[in-house]
């Protein structure tokens, strides 16, 4: 079972003491696809097992300021924070257990890579893709671990080799179309 925070403020305090990026799931007790979260994804033993890497905050939708704050208007909204509150990657809607690790997965190498911290994003992004190559998330992961790789590197080689993976992997993905003009360098 998921322990969830339910306060803004103390999950933002376990973060920061933690060293863990924040999921915020706004939710409403009405809403089906919160109900098949709570009783699919959230039930499942792996994802139960991987919200140790997070700090779970569960918020209503009607509360006020955070549903403004952070412009939700449609449950269920999943947004990864880092742990001064600031959003780096959402979903909206249901997901089930096979897609919901790599999504969280993606979030946390975002985080990394707006930070700077582009070792740390790489494991993140590549813990995304050896353990869930098929799901939704792994087009941008392999995009944006590129990325990561350039940022450190700043060898064209890595731009140029994520256009190559993605053409090979997931030719038919928005991402491969966004990394096409590597292919000029």
């Amino acid at each position: 079972m998921i322990s969830w925070e339910t306060d803004m403020v103390k999950a933002l305090a376990r973060g920061t003491a933690e060293q863990k990026s924040v999921l915020l799931q706004f939710f409403s007790p009405e809403c089906i696809g919160c109900r098949q979260m709570d009783e699919v994804t959230f039930a499942d033993p792996d994802v139960i097992n991987f919200m140790d890497h997070l700090v779970p905050l569960r918020l209503p939708i009607d509360s006020g300021s955070h549903t403004s704050e952070y412009r939700v208007s449609w449950t269920p909204t999943l947004i990864v924070l880092d742990y001064y509150g600031r959003e780096h990657q959402r979903t909206v809607g249901f997901l089930p257990p096979d897609e919901i690790v790599g999504s969280l997965l993606l979030g946390m190498g975002k985080v990394n890579l707006d930070y700077g911290q582009f070792s740390e994003a790489v494991i993140q992004f590549n813990t995304l893709l050896n353990g869930c190559a098929a799901c939704a998330s792994a087009p941008e992961a392999v995009y944006l671990r590129g990325v990561a790789r350039y940022k450190t590197s700043r060898a064209p080689e890595a731009l140029k080799e994520i256009h190559k993976q993605l053409q090979a992997q997931y030719p038919a993905s928005e991402w491969t179309k966004r990394a096409e003009p590597f292919t000029l360098l």
